[in-house]
């Protein structure tokens, strides 16, 4: 079937045109990374910006574009990062991510941010490991149980179809899609957006692509990343079973995120001598303790944040073993 198809189901017209079905949206991202004419694939992503993408698409887009990736090392926890940045500061989430690892999780980061540096610059400042091959994610996850995978290395037909927003001046479901790559086939995916409506689009195409845990937050900046004095609504799957939750406030403190104007080093300053704000520090344990229990774990984020320099020989207790 041709990309052309596909556009022509979408863009019938008032009455005659129609979502595409799982296998369909399947078959269309599977021609796209394929390079069909970018006329269709241009086409095909804004008629499906203009009616608003479905859970059925999304799923069958995100199963097209893991299919076209490499056998990569499997992984405990997949953290997506893909947002832009604009409405937050320093990257804490960061921190969250190598507290869980410093607990014997896997967890592999992958994204793209567009013009913002802040998320990169992170990880160099906090020796995080960018890898651009399996083996080199492989090592690193074996090292240090954390990697980052930059989507240009990791998935370059994928990231040439989000990187038409330069070209569309419009975000399209691709964003979406990579949220949902879990390159790593980790048995739970921590997730933020910016837009709250994503979280139950998100949700839905988790449960449809045989998900089992999974957690997305209306996030800093659009990343999973927990603000510690608000209400935070919480979607996802437990154990395949959609699940909602009202997270409480954990400090008395309504600032913005973006509020917190420091430099990179202090990224650095929390993580090697505990020095910094307290509501950054709070951000950073809110944070992994909603990833710790994404993961199906109770243990005392407090008392892996004291013991964040210890990184056991083997593994504690984790998801591990359930894959998607």
């Amino acid at each position: 079937m041709s990309l052309s198809e596909h556009v022509r189901t979408l863009g019938r017209g008032p009455g005659r045109s129609r979502s595409l079905t799982e296998d369909e949206a399947f078959d269309a991202m599977s021609l796209m990374l394929q390079g069909a004419e970018p006329q269709a694939v241009g086409a095909c992503l804004m008629l499906m910006r203009m009616k608003g993408e479905t859970a059925e698409e999304i799923a069958g887009f995100a199963r097209a574009a893991q299919e076209a990736l490499p056998p990569l090392p499997h992984t405990d926890l997949d953290w997506p990062s893909y947002a832009a940045g604009r409405t937050r500061g320093l990257p804490w989430f960061l921190l969250s991510a190598k507290l869980l690892a410093a607990s014997g999780r896997r967890v592999m980061l992958h994204g793209w941010n567009g013009a913002d540096g802040a998320v990169r610059d992170g990880l160099e400042t906090l020796g995080i490991a960018v890898a651009r091959t399996p083996q080199e994610a492989a090592a690193a996850l074996d090292a240090d149980g954390i990697v980052y995978m930059p989507l240009e290395d990791l998935h370059p037909a994928l990231f040439a179809l989000l990187d038409l927003r330069r070209v569309f001046g419009l975000r399209s479901c691709v964003n979406t899609v990579c949220r949902m790559l879990n390159p790593g086939r980790a048995g739970a995916s921590v997730q933020g957006v910016f837009h709250p409506p994503y979280r139950l689009l998100q949700q839905d195409a988790a449960a449809l692509m045989g998900w089992r845990q999974m957690t997305v937050i209306k996030g800093g900046g659009g990343e999973f990343e927990r603000h510690p004095g608000k209400v935070i609504e919480g979607f996802g799957l437990r154990d395949g079973h959609r699940w909602e939750e009202d997270l409480p406030a954990l400090v008395d403190d309504s600032r913005r995120l973006a509020d917190l104007d420091l430099p990179a080093s202090a990224l650095l300053d929390l993580w090697d001598n505990d020095e910094g704000p307290d509501f950054a520090r709070q951000m950073v344990l809110g944070t992994a303790a909603l990833a710790l229990r994404t993961l199906g774990v109770d243990d005392a984020v407090d008392a892996l944040w004291s013991d964040r320099h210890t990184r056991p020989a083997t593994p504690r207790g984790t998801a591990q073993a359930t894959r998607n």
